[in-house]
Parts: structure tokens; sequence; C-alpha cells
């Protein structure tokens, strides 16, 4: 398995870099690692990650996968959109400060368009997390995002 530090991978940057790790990733999967710390993003006054931050961890992981792909095949990483989940359920308020987390993505589906859901969980010792993501990777995002933006005569 080729190994890029998680950087190279995520079209994010500096804080917003919520994964640590890839531990494993294959064609249609993908496993990263967290560890939550104190004073990290999004954390709550007593060091925890929220549960809701889950979401986001998965999402990362997808974005993970993207790019690990894209430099697999000497690609540029390439901007992707979170679309949607579904039945996000996760059976912790927060995952405690200190604690190992498990992000695993699985494709389940995929277009040439550039439209995917995975199926993605969180396992850590005694706490389990698990969603079905909607994300969009256009094959040109500069392109993408300037047919979505208004004009200047509509604003």
């Amino acid at each position: 398995m080729n190994t890029w530090p998680i950087e190279q991978l995520l079209p994010h940057a500096g804080d917003m870099i919520l994964l640590d790790e890839v531990i494993e990733a294959e064609d249609e999967r993908i496993v990263c690692r967290r560890t939550v710390r104190d004073g990290d993003l999004f954390h709550t006054p007593e060091g925890d990650l929220p549960a809701w931050c889950g979401v986001e961890l998965m999402a990362q992981c997808v974005a993970a996968w993207s790019g690990w792909q894209a430099r697999s095949e000497d690609r540029p990483v390439r901007l992707g959109f979170l679309l949607g989940t579904r039945h996000y359920r996760c059976d912790v308020d927060a995952f405690p400060r200190g604690s190992e987390l498990r992000v695993e993505a699985i494709r389940s589906f995929h277009d040439d368009n550039g439209m995917a859901m995975f199926t993605c969980r969180i396992d850590a010792p005694g706490m389990h997390a698990v969603a079905r993501l909607t994300v969009f990777s256009p094959p040109d995002s500069d392109a993408f995002l300037a047919s979505i933006a208004p004009s200047p005569s509509h604003v």
C-alpha cells in the first residue's frame, strides 16, 4: 500500500484536517485513525469530540480515499462535496479525549459524473457510529463552482 501523509490526500488545511493518518487503503475501502486530543478543533470544554463531528470524520475519510486513489494514479487531489448523510447513528454523545477512533469508508455506489455513496463507520472501545454518505466530486471543480455561482448581475 502506498502511504502519504494525510495532508497530501485531503483538500483541507491546518486545523480543518481532523484525521491523523490512513491505516489501510484499497480500491473500494479505506480506514483512517483519529486520536481525540484536548484543544482540538470542535472539542468540548471537557476535551471530548462531540458525536456530531463523526459525520465530518467520515466525510474526511471518504475524501482521503479519493485523494489516495488520485495519488495512486498520479492525478491531482480533487475537491469534493458532502451532499448528505442517511441514518447517522452514534451510541455516545461525545468521543472522549484520548479515544483512538477507527474511521472506515466503503464505496457502495459511484457513477461516471462523480456521484458516489459510501457506507461509513467509526469504532473505538465501547463506541460505535454508522452512516451512509452521499458525495459528489466533479471532474472539474473550478468549472462546477463557476457554473453554480451567481453572476454579478444577479447579486
